[in-house]
């Protein structure tokens, strides 16, 4: 987690939500389904600080070089390539996952390489990215298996902060259509950081969570067949105000205004968390769909849930045997993790198909 003092403007790719054109309440024609009989997993990871090794003059990377504060070498970012890689591959099972949102990457260059890279290739994954207002260069992007999963439309949409100006993350928006024809609007987020947490940044993940109830309102409202699936690391647990009072997103089983669920409730009910802080097990990667997700019709969560996923290998044990995830830096000391989150995941299945 990192506090972002200033941004850069991305003209080009920077769609402002109030010009989104998301609006009226017209209800679409169902478009027939075509047979299909398999699963789809939706997973997001906070990668923690994936740069390459180039000096990028856009970006703040200065300590991630070769004679970088953090001696970041082609050795280190291969290591990590291969260790997020393989967490992810295990992730999906049987199966690589369909769809995967991450966050802090510092370009698409090393997404794809991710994606490329012997565990992953054979899932033949297309990246969306595009680059954000962030200083640091840490951006979020989607990478999705093209024979899973058809592209219709991306953007990156910039969200005002509630005193004026402008957030130094937006929200990127995919949708596109699985093979049996549904439609699903995917947003990817990263919201402002709880360190030294101060009234302003939890009000800037209030402002991120008003602008994505905006989006899914309109969507619900237009296209009644089509599924929102809200991914990322939100900073804040399901319980807080931000996911539950103003998204609106209440747990499986219990209906609400915005008509969406937070699928991660169960988990950290449990006790269970993405990302640890001062030994404290914190539940700051989100899963958020429409209810839709979770009828009798087509596609519907596995078991309505979310979960974490780790293995022994990306955990860390310190002398107390207290188990964390296994973060690639301490501080500017390299400690060879894979993250210091874990990855979150959910999975679809067709219920005629079983």
């Amino acid at each position: 987690m990192h506090f972002v003092k200033t941004g850069r403007w991305m003209r080009n790719s920077l769609i402002i939500l109030a010009v989104m054109g998301f609006s009226g309440c017209q209800p679409r024609k169902k478009e027939p389904l075509r047979p299909d009989d398999h699963t789809l997993t939706f997973a997001f990871y906070n990668v923690e600080n994936l740069y390459d090794i180039e000096d990028d003059p856009r970006t703040n990377d200065q300590e991630f070089l070769p004679k970088g504060l953090k001696r970041w070498d082609e050795r280190k970012y291969s290591k990590k390539i291969g260790d997020l890689s393989l967490a992810l591959k295990a992730l999906g099972g049987k199966e690589l996952p369909e769809i995967i949102g991450l966050c802090e990457v510092e370009n698409k260059k090393v997404v794809e390489d991710l994606v490329a890279h012997p565990n992953l290739a054979e899932g033949n994954y297309q990246v969306v990215h595009f680059h954000d207002r962030d200083s640091r260069g840490i951006d979020q992007a989607l990478a999705y298996r093209s024979d899973e999963f058809s592209l219709e439309s991306s953007r990156l949409i910039a969200v005002r902060k509630s005193g004026g100006g402008m957030h130094a993350r937006g929200i990127l928006y995919v949708s596109g259509r699985s093979n049996n024809g549904e439609m699903f609007h995917i947003f990817v987020n990263h919201w402002p950081s709880r360190e030294n947490d101060e009234v302003s940044r939890e009000q800037g993940r209030k402002d991120m969570a008003a602008a994505l109830r905006k989006l899914s309102d309109d969507i619900q409202c237009r296209q009644r067949d089509g599924h929102v699936v809200i991914m990322g690391d939100m900073n804040d647990e399901p319980d807080n105000a931000s996911l539950r009072d103003v998204l609106g997103a209440t747990p499986p089983g219990q209906a609400g205004r915005s008509g969406l669920v937070n699928l991660m409730f169960p988990a950290m009910e449990k006790g269970h968390g993405s990302y640890k802080f001062q030994g404290d097990w914190k539940m700051l990667d989100n899963l958020v769909v429409s209810e839709s997700l979770l009828d009798s019709t087509g596609y519907r969560v596995e078991n309505n849930r979310g979960y974490v996923f780790s293995m022994p290998w990306m955990e860390f044990r310190n002398s107390a045997g207290e188990m964390s995830p296994d973060r690639t830096y301490a501080g500017d000391k390299y400690t060879g993790g894979t993250s210091d989150h874990f990855p979150v995941y959910f999975r679809l299945f067709r219920p005629e198909s079983r």
